[in-house]
């Protein structure tokens, strides 16, 4: 298991756009990959999931990787950041 944290540095936050390009990079990796923020737990492959994070300029976001392939998903991701 990865666990990374990752802020969210666009002007307009995670907004429907750049959402739905993280939902599907994480949707390419067999691992789970869950994004925590404040009392939120979501999927990153949930486009809806990833919307009701409601995550704006600077907001802090914690992902955990767990599977076969969690190096090459985090690496992935964090490149988006």
């Amino acid at each position: 298991m990865i666990k990374k944290t990752f802020v969210i540095t666009n002007e307009e936050g995670l907004h429907a756009r750049p959402a739905s390009v993280l939902v599907q990079e994480a949707s390419q990796f067999l691992s789970s990959i869950m994004i925590y923020k404040d009392d939120l737990e979501v999927n990153a492959k949930s486009i809806m999931g990833v919307l009701l994070l409601c995550a704006t300029k600077d907001t802090e976001l914690k992902f955990e990787f767990d599977g076969e392939d969690e190096s090459e998903a985090a690496v992935a991701i964090e490149k988006l950041f």
